[in-house]
């Protein structure tokens, strides 16, 4: 067994667990609220513009690094794209924060409006489950040197992650005037 499969296999363990326990771990959390448990903090209210934000720079970096990897500029789209995962990452702190601390913001929306917000609603989370293991395999693809096989899956990594991050933004932006 060659160094690069022996370095795949035991990230490939990781992204396996990874791809179960962040949803799980999210999921939880999310049903958790440390006020109504008795705990003394204050709500983070301030949190989902911010993590709203963090969604949109992750949606510009994402092009970003398509363009630079579209002019060969290798070391720049490796950046960028370390900096897109540590964005996704600072998001999903500030989002479990938030919903730990504070009470869900029901939408306020009615008819047509109300469809189109749970649409969007419903694809950014199955999406965002989804495509943890793409993200993880297409990183360890191009930690791996395994080019040809990186090129191939970030094509399909990039349209979903991309959504993710633009339909965070949508979803954030529709719900904000539901806020107390």
């Amino acid at each position: 067994m060659s160094a690069i499969s022996k370095t795949e296999k035991k990230y490939n363990r990781w992204i396996v667990v990874l791809s179960i326990v962040i949803p799980l771990v999210v999921a939880l959390l999310f049903g958790v609220n440390l006020r109504e448990l008795g705990f003394d903090v204050k709500p983070l209210s301030f949190l989902p513009p911010i993590y709203a934000s963090v969604n949109g720079l992750t949606a510009v970096i994402l092009v970003l690094a398509l363009w630079a990897i579209k002019n060969k500029k290798i070391k720049l789209h490796e950046r960028l794209m370390k900096f897109a995962i540590f964005c996704s990452v600072l998001f999903l702190i500030m989002y479990v924060a938030y919903h730990m601390t504070s009470d869900s913001t029901k939408f306020g929306g009615e008819g047509m409006v109300r469809y189109i917000y749970y649409f969007i609603l419903i694809t950014h989370i199955i999406l965002s489950i989804v495509v943890i293991p793409f993200v993880l395999v297409t990183f360890v693809k191009a930690l791996s040197q395994r080019f040809d096989k990186h090129r191939k899956i970030a094509r399909i990594t990039f349209p979903i992650w991309l959504y993710v991050a633009i339909t965070g933004v949508i979803v954030y932006v529709m719900i904000s005037p539901y806020y107390v």
